[in-house]
C-alpha cells in the first residue's frame, strides 16, 4: 500500500532552475536539532576531499533549526526545505519514528531539476526500490559499506577498496564515539573512526565560496510530469503536514 498523502495545495509541474546550475548532485537528507548536523558536514568535506565535481543538496525537514542550515550553507551545501511525508497509518503502529520519518525522502523525487542523482544514506534502499524499482539504481557495496558487514559478513569485505563508509551501526557515529558498545573496539571501526575525524577537523577542506560568476541566459524549465507519472504507479500519494521529529 502507497502512502496516503493530500497536497495542501496545487503545485505547478513546471518549475525552473538557473541554466549555469550543474545538472547532477549528491543528496542527503536531515531531520531534527540534533547532532546529525556534523554527519552532514563530514560529508559536505568528504566529497570536497575526493574534488568532487557536484554539490550536495540536503533535504531538511521544517524542524532543523536555522542555526544549522546555515552551518551546511557555509559549508557549501544546498539546502532545500521539504514538506514531512506520512507512511499509511498501518506501517506506523510498530515502527520508530526515525523510520516513519524516513518516507519524507520520498521528497526527493521533486527535485527535478537535477537528471541525476546519488542519494549518499543506504538507510532506505529497499524502501525506495518499492516504489521506484524501475528509476533507481542502488550503488554497489565499496560505495556503502554497512559497518556491520565488517564482523557479520568479513569474506565480503575488501576494506582497502571501500569508498563510502555508512556509520549505522550503534555506536559508531564518529561524533559520538565512546567505544563502549559492542564491535566498537575493533581495530577497523577504529581507523574508520579515525579517518572521518581526520576529514572533519581538515579546516582545508572547509568551502571556499567561489566569485560570482555573470548571469547568462533564462531559466530552464523542468518537467516535473515524470515525477507524477512515477508516483501515480506507485499509487495514491498524498502529502500532510507532519510534527517535527529527530
Amino acid at each position: 500500500m502507497a502512502p496516503e498523502l493530500v497536497p495542501a495545495s496545487v503545485k505547478p509541474t513546471v518549475c525552473a532552475k538557473p541554466v549555469n546550475m550543474p545538472s547532477r548532485a549528491y543528496v542527503t537528507f536531515l531531520a531534527g536539532n540534533g547532532d546529525y548536523v556534523k554527519g552532514v558536514v563530514g560529508l559536505a568535506k568528504g566529497l570536497r576531499k575526493v574534488k568532487t565535481a557536484y554539490p550536495l543538496v540536503v533535504a531538511v525537514l521544517p524542524d532543523v533549526p536555522e542555526t544549522h542550515r546555515q552551518i551546511l550553507v557555509s559549508q557549501g551545501c544546498i539546502v532545500r526545505e521539504i514538506e514531512p511525508v506520512y507512511p499509511p497509518e498501518n506501517h506506523t503502529q510498530f515502527a520508530m519514528a526515525y523510520y516513519v520519518i524516513n518516507y519524507s525522502k520520498l521528497r526527493i523525487w521533486e527535485f527535478v531539476e537535477y537528471s541525476k542523482m546519488i542519494y549518499l544514506d543506504g538507510d532506505i534502499q529497499d524502501f525506495l526500490n518499492m516504489y521506484f524499482r524501475d528509476i533507481y539504481k542502488p550503488i554497489p557495496d565499496i560505495y556503502n559499506l554497512v559497518l556491520a558487514m565488517l564482523w557479520r559478513h568479513p569474506e565480503n569485505v575488501e576494506l582497502h577498496k571501500v569508498k563510502v563508509v555508512h556509520y549505522c551501526a550503534a555506536g559508531s557515529k564518529p561524533w559520538r564515539y565512546t567505544g563502549k558498545e559492542g564491535n566498537m573496539q575493533r581495530d577497523d571501526i577504529k581507523m574508520l573512526v579515525k579517518k572521518w575525524w581526520d576529514i572533519y577537523d581538515d579546516e582545508s577542506l572547509d568551502y571556499k565560496k567561489p566569485p560570482a560568476a555573470p548571469t547568462t541566459g533564462e531559466a530552464e524549465p523542468v518537467n516535473m510530469q515524470p515525477f507524477l507519472a512515477a508516483l501515480s504507479e506507485a499509487g495514491a500519494v498524498q502529502y500532510v503536514t507532519a510534527p517535527s521529529a529527530a
